[in-house]
């Protein structure tokens, strides 16, 4: 990984900046951590797309797909 490109950098020089900067983008987002609706903490991660847990009440839910 570099700085420039994070977690994209596993693509290399493939696929083009614009494209890796993108999913670079989206993927800084939804491994972020997000605050609950339910507890108001920022402790939710996610499962899986579309697929959201606070981490603090346990409370599984749904939002969208990067981002609660």
């Amino acid at each position: 990984m570099t700085k420039k490109v994070g977690t994209a950098g596993r693509f290399g020089v493939r696929y083009g900046r614009t494209v890796r900067k993108r999913i670079a983008d989206i993927e800084r987002k939804q491994k972020a951590n997000h605050r609950c609706p339910y507890c108001d903490v920022l402790r939710v991660k996610r499962l899986a797309s579309g697929i959201w847990q606070c981490k603090r009440c346990q409370t599984t839910f749904t939002g969208r797909a990067y981002e609660v």
